[in-house]
């Protein structure tokens, strides 16, 4: 009896260690299987959404002077605003008329009509920034010397005051030339910063 009841002992500590063993080669399989797992979408996600170089740069923020239209559209008037920091001067510039298309947030009159788009900026060696604008700047225009005026120095003035690598503006439609916006001031040539357009209290710098 002794020694069945011996047997019997020796085979259940037999299967208790089988079964302990069969537990702990689950455990470590399971940990493989999620260990995987991370590192595969760690990588899947770098693969799909790789790091660029500058998205920190893109995240900065770069406080800037835009100028908008008085009540009587005699004269320009600062507003400081945040804009996105770019690193090529182009970018910057693109980023500094954008924010000018958007309007006064201080409600100053808004020099551009509400639907006109930007299309491009190119600046050449001279430093001269030629800006095109789609044809919603002559279609939409309201018209007269001080609107378009207005118009013009805003953002001459504008970029010219923000980019130290620009000194003239030349205004495009569609990426042309054109004699004027709606008849009243040549724009068949680059414009220089106008100081006399800025309100006082807007000259500094």
């Amino acid at each position: 009896m002794a020694t069945k009841r011996k047997i019997r002992t020796d085979e259940i500590k037999v299967k208790k260690k089988k079964k302990r063993m069969r537990k702990s080669v689950l455990f470590l399989i399971v940990v493989s299987i999620v260990a995987f797992l991370i590192i595969f979408f760690v990588v899947l996600f770098e693969y799909v959404f790789p790091p660029t170089k500058g998205s920190v740069a893109k995240r900065e923020k770069q406080e800037v002077v835009l100028y908008f239209s008085d009540m009587n559209e005699r004269f320009l008037v600062a507003e400081k605003r945040y804009v996105p920091k770019e690193e090529s001067v182009e970018g910057q510039a693109r980023e500094i008329v954008k924010a000018l298309l958007d309007g006064s947030k201080t409600k100053l009159v808004n020099t551009f009509p509400e639907k006109v788009s930007l299309e491009s900026i190119k600046i050449d060696d001279k430093k001269t920034a030629y800006v095109s604008f789609d044809n919603n700047l002559t279609q939409f225009h309201p018209g007269s010397s001080a609107s378009e005026m207005t118009t013009i120095y805003s953002l001459t003035n504008t970029l010219i005051r923000n980019i130290n690598g620009i000194k003239k503006v030349k205004l495009l439609v569609d990426g042309k030339e054109v004699e004027s916006i709606k008849g009243h001031i040549d724009t068949r040539h680059p414009f220089s910063m106008k100081k006399e357009m800025l309100a006082p209290g807007s000259r500094e710098g």
